[in-house]
């Protein structure tokens, strides 16, 4: 089963039933235990790869780290989406685990640099999808860069899902220079900013600030906040939403 899902990223109950000879009932209930084993994403009919097949190992092990409260987020997040909306993911594990999480229904259309998310926006045969090319970072598994911002330029998103590498009150933070003016960009051409972070991104720490906590209009989160940061948050008036 984990051979077919690694060549095809995806499969539908019904042909694993064809191929392995065994009953509906059968298939999903391994299903389930490969996803409860962190192998496999259960989904719309079928199951797919947790990080698509392009993923590379840091990105998975990335994407192991709080998996469970990510997707309580994703959850979350999922109401701040409207019917028809144009949506912009940015690259990382959160992201993604929002963008998997997208009903099948889903008929606006999609926005990223994130080479998972637009892997998996294959899901969505008549989802309208547009990638921003440019380098690619391979570690993030997104395109970057002079090329990326400029695709932006003509381009509005009705909200934008982004992540961080760091969060303090003093603002957001990321990693490498590399990935900041693509961020900015994303932000810039979004009608509305959802921060998506974990509790882990509050003690982490990261060098190169990426932007003042007032330009993000909704922190989707899976802790409560601590005083000075719930604080910050507020004086910033933006809406905190904490997954359960």
């Amino acid at each position: 089963m984990m051979e077919l899902l690694s060549v095809h990223g995806f499969q539908k109950v019904t042909d694993l039933v064809d191929l392995l000879g065994v009953s509906d009932m059968t298939v999903r209930r391994d299903l389930r235990k490969l996803a409860a084993a962190g192998e496999l994403r259960v989904v719309h009919g079928g199951a797919s790869l947790l990080h698509a097949t392009l993923r590379t190992p840091d990105f998975t092990s990335r994407g192991a780290h709080q998996r469970a409260a990510k997707q309580r987020m994703a959850q979350a997040a999922l109401g701040l989406i409207k019917p028809g909306a144009t949506i912009a993911f940015d690259a990382g594990t959160t992201a993604f685990e929002l963008a998997a999480a997208l009903p099948p229904t889903f008929s606006g259309c999609v926005i990223s640099h994130s080479v998972p998310v637009l892997q998996h926006m294959l899901n969505f045969p008549h989802l309208r999808v547009i990638g921003l090319g440019g380098e690619l970072l391979v570690d993030s598994q997104a395109f970057v860069g002079g090329q990326t911002v400029a695709a932006l330029a003509n381009l509005h998103a009705d909200v934008l899902f982004i992540g961080v590498a760091a969060l303090r009150r003093s603002g957001m933070y990321v990693a490498t220079d590399q990935e900041r003016p693509t961020k900015q960009a994303l932000m810039q051409a979004a009608g509305r900013v959802v921060l998506l972070a974990d509790h882990s991104k509050f003690d982490a720490a990261a060098p190169v600030l990426l932007g003042e906590l007032d330009q993000v209009d909704v922190l989707v989160t899976d802790r409560p906040l601590q005083p000075p940061l719930s604080q910050a948050f507020a004086e910033a008036r933006v809406q905190v939403l904490t997954a359960t």
